[in-house]
């Protein structure tokens, strides 16, 4: 690959809902990188007090607070979208018909740059003509435990890989993934597969990335590009999660049903066993087997969602508002 970093303009879009502390340290940080977006492109689902009015005037103390030196300038666009409104693929899609940009970068509200060499790094892997999406590296917050800790790195390892579709009969389902926490997007390839599937509950990103490797294209995983990047999730949410997980698996079944998937969870399973046991970590086995059980039955029937009593799904889903 070739070293030379890219020229070309790169935008930046977040869907935003109820921001906390974690994105004024993103947004700090995107602030103070050694390459700097054009444009920051906010798409906020407002709720109550939490109005694109409102996030305005905070971001505009964020930019005060770290004022880019020189004659450096990032405009900031800041749309508002109700509730009902809000969907994992076309509230993106929305977001890049504001942009004119070489490149999308979309990232999420609580993806906090590791240092401020993030965007250099995430576009760096463009010299290369075949590839058409990148995605970064996600860091463990410090809080984590061993198991989310070891997940990290078993789902984004410290060494960087170009995926293309020669890759799917070795990597299964793991060739098409890429992650929105973090990702950029050639716009003009982007634009010409269709842009996001409009109307998804999960994995808008996969679906990009599938699209792209199909036709021909390269997925590249920057590990340099790295975040911070976490969820403690409880073994309800897991479910809900991997339920919602299912559903995208089997609506999308010409995709995901092409390619293994199942065998993945299963080894990441082994592999976090055997890395408490050699940790000594013996007491977080059982709260592993209870989380990849409850991973496992969400998935199972988000699988079979089209089988369930809509009532069923809504109450299974982490994803209530896909189903309104």
């Amino acid at each position: 690959m070739n070293n030379k970093p890219t020229t070309k303009t790169a935008d930046i879009i977040i869907p935003i809902y109820i921001p906390d502390t974690k994105f004024d340290r993103l947004i700090g940080g995107l602030l103070t990188q050694t390459r700097l977006p054009g444009r920051i492109i906010l798409m906020v689902t407002e709720k109550g007090e939490a109005t694109a009015e409102a996030l305005r005037a905070r971001v505009e103390e964020l930019t005060q607070a770290h004022p880019i030196p020189g004659s450096g300038r990032i405009e900031i666009i800041i749309r508002g979208l109700s509730e009902q409104d809000y969907d994992h693929g076309a509230t993106r899609h929305l977001g890049s018909t504001y942009s004119d940009a070489d490149y999308l970068i979309y990232m999420t509200q609580d993806a906090c740059p590791a240092d401020s060499h993030l965007l250099e790094n995430l576009l760096l892997p463009f010299s290369d003509p075949d590839v058409t999406a990148v995605y970064a590296r996600q860091l463990p917050d410090k809080t984590d435990g061993e198991i989310e800790t070891y997940t990290h790195e078993f789902n984004y390892p410290p060494e960087s890989r170009k995926k293309t579709k020669a890759d799917i009969p070795t990597l299964g389902i793991k060739t098409y993934f890429c992650s929105n926490v973090c990702a950029a997007y050639r716009h003009d390839i982007y634009q010409e597969l269709g842009g996001f599937v409009r109307h998804t509950i999960f994995n808008e990103d996969m679906l990009m990335a599938a699209a792209m490797i199909n036709a021909g294209h390269a997925v590249y995983y920057a590990a340099e590009a790295k975040v911070y990047h976490s969820h403690q999730y409880t073994a309800k949410q897991q479910f809900k999660r991997n339920f919602d997980l299912g559903v995208s698996h089997r609506q999308y079944a010409e995709v995901f049903g092409t390619v293994k998937s199942e065998s993945e969870g299963i080894r990441l399973v082994k592999n976090t066993a055997r890395h408490l046991i050699r940790k000594n970590k013996l007491s977080e086995l059982p709260k592993l087997f209870v989380h990849s059980a409850c991973k496992y039955a969400g998935y199972l029937l988000g699988t079979h969602y089209d089988k369930l009593p809509k009532k069923m799904i809504k109450a299974c889903s982490l994803c209530r508002h896909y189903w309104k």
